[in-house]
């Protein structure tokens, strides 16, 4: 922090220990010293809007979708109020706003729902079409386009360094020999899922 001329708010400092729901009971709960500040562990945190809870199952983040309908429901009723691409315009940002704090399949049947007020459709009519044409991906679509869109920008270097050691070409010298090692083919790291 002091190379980066940083330094550490108390007021804005928490501190999270994470481990399975079963473990819970390990972790230290006496407050940790950093420098002269002592912090003691909480069980939620709220970073770049996303709620994360100790157990990382992140139930806090999913009552947002339930105040999401409630935001949406306030909308239709100034429907009438406002043109037709203003409504759409706050509609898609209420949408966008929320996207990474809840992908499950309710936040897909939140998208469909902001989709078919814009629209104007029941609840029995076709949506694709409809996020064709507002330009909205799938949530599962979209997180594959984010993923390809950073991978992009660290192979070509628009991103910090700490970033880009995560995303390397197939060159690793034990494998000079092989025909995928003059290949711009990506390493895809060994990923252990189970504790």
């Amino acid at each position: 922090m002091r190379c980066n001329r940083l330094q550490l708010n108390p007021g804005k400092t928490e501190l999270l220990w994470c481990s399975t729901d079963r473990r819970q009971h390990r972790l230290p709960t006496s407050a940790l010293t950093i420098g002269s500040i002592s912090v003691l562990p909480i069980s939620t945190v709220r970073d770049l809007g996303i709620f994360v809870d100790c157990d990382l199952v992140m139930r806090i983040q999913y009552r947002t979708v339930l105040y999401c309908f409630a935001m949406l429901r306030q909308l239709r009723s100034i429907r009438y109020l406002v043109s037709a691409s203003v409504f759409q315009l706050l509609v898609t940002v209420l949408w966008s706003s929320g996207l990474w704090t809840m992908v499950t399949v309710r936040w897909l049947v939140f998208q469909n729902a902001a989709a078919r007020l814009i629209f104007r459709l029941r609840r029995s009519d076709h949506i694709t079409d409809v996020l064709v044409s507002l330009h909205w991906l799938r949530v599962p679509e979209r997180i594959t386009y984010k993923v390809a869109v950073l991978t992009c920008r660290a192979l070509t270097g628009d991103v910090p360094q700490c970033m880009r050691q995560f995303v390397r070409v197939a060159d690793v010298p034990s494998r000079h020999r092989l025909r995928s090692s003059t290949s711009d083919d990506l390493i895809v790291p060994a990923v252990r899922l189970t504790v």
